[in-house]
């Protein structure tokens, strides 16, 4: 606004000098000003004062009865209200300032057309703070919005629409901010939006190229929003990196290793790999061989299966799925050993449930094999050496 004064001046050929000795300047006496000086103070001091009863009043509601919509909506318009008092304090300030005077004088139209310039910058500029305030109110009011969706999200078991929320709460957010840019401009600032818009498509071409990493990693989080590979809080291995997603966001999504490690992955590496999901597991599978002894025989070989079989079905979660119960077999003759094969199924799929039953498993073996003096065998082998005789030797 100040360098459309300015060009005027210059193109008229008027200097300051003129502009400070005529009458319209000399109509605006020390009193106007410092009437000015009062209600922009006084503006500043009534948002304040307004936005501290506004926060006092939502946050005696919320320690009575809990967050809700309404201490939100009271918290988002805080702010706002007191942006929109000051510009409504500016708008004010005009009326005792004395901008042009018809048919004084000394006064050129050159002069008259500046001050009327003045003045509608003025207006203009306490009209765009009001705007401001509203936008921000609007843009501040998307908090109510993502205190219904949370409400609308708790309700369903799937954690998917978790990360949909603050995807949906970013959306709004910028949209409204882009409108409200454009609003202001075209409307109340009166510019041209259709060459900045132009100007911005050229440049966006640029940025476009330039960021292309970053639109391929939004379009790869629209991928995982609609195939669902993964929920908040799900085990997952990705890349090599095995651990329960903590949060999916428009560029990429966050895994905490088992080693307490985040790691960040793009969004487009995640929708070009492979993904396993560890936690939609409907069970956990053990195999196991098991060896003993040659000196064991047939007869303690095939107790030592009755044994780990009897031990299987003593155990619930490994009996749970019908069509998968323990399977236990002799099943080959190794160099060194007699192969004992097992294989079960546990659910419910806790990894460290899985554990504990492992352990009972093991530690019951060697109990009732101890017992039954079964033993174990490791690796070994056996030279047998031929000593010849002494009529050989000779």
């Amino acid at each position: 606004m100040t360098d459309s004064i300015t060009a005027k001046i210059l193109c008229t050929g008027i200097s300051f000098n003129d502009i400070i000795n005529f009458e319209i300047v000399k109509g605006n006496t020390i009193w106007r000003f410092a009437a000015v000086l009062i209600v922009i103070i006084v503006a500043m001091a009534a948002g304040k004062i307004v936005q501290f009863f506004i926060d006092g009043f939502a946050n005696k509601k919320e320690e009575a009865a809990g967050a809700n919509a309404f201490t939100i909506f009271l918290k988002c318009l805080t702010k706002p209200i007191s942006v929109a008092i000051f510009g409504m304090g500016l708008m004010m300030c005009k009326t005792f300032l004395v901008f042009e005077k018809e048919g004084v004088e000394g006064i050129s139209p050159a002069v008259e057309g500046i001050s009327l310039t003045i003045k509608n910058g003025w207006t203009q500029i306490a009209s765009a703070v009001i705007a401001i305030s509203v936008a921000y109110a609007i843009y501040r009011l998307v908090d109510v919005v993502e205190h219904y969706l949370i409400l609308l999200t708790s309700k369903t078991e799937t954690k998917l629409d978790d990360m949909l929320v603050p995807v949906v709460r970013k959306s709004l957010r910028v949209t409204i901010f882009i409108f409200s840019v454009i609003y202001i401009i075209d409307n109340i600032l009166n510019q041209d939006v259709k060459s900045i818009l132009l100007g911005a498509g050229v440049g966006g071409i640029a940025i476009a190229l330039a960021a292309k990493d970053t639109i391929a990693n939004f379009f790869g989080s629209v991928t995982i929003f609609t195939d669902r590979p993964f929920q908040i809080d799900e085990l997952v291995r990705i890349e090599g990196h095995y651990g329960p997603v903590e949060e999916v966001g428009f560029r990429s999504t966050k895994v905490r290793t088992t080693n307490g490690h985040l790691v960040t992955i793009p969004n487009n590496t995640i929708a070009n790999t492979v993904i396993e999901n560890v936690s939609r597991r409907p069970f956990i599978r053990r195999t196991a061989n098991l060896t003993i002894t040659y000196d064991a025989g047939h007869e303690k070989a095939k107790k030592a299966v009755e044994i780990i079989k009897e031990i299987l079905e003593d155990i619930e979660e490994l009996n749970a799925l019908p069509n998968k119960p323990p399977r236990v077999f002799f099943s080959d003759f190794n160099d060194w050993s007699l192969n004992i094969y097992m294989s079960y199924w546990m659910t419910p799929p806790d990894y460290w449930l899985s554990h504990k039953i492992n352990e009972r498993v093991n530690l019951e073996m060697m109990k009732r094999f101890e017992k039954a003096g079964i033993e174990f065998a490791f690796p070994t082998q056996t030279l047998y050496l031929k000593k010849d005789s002494e009529q050989n030797l000779t």
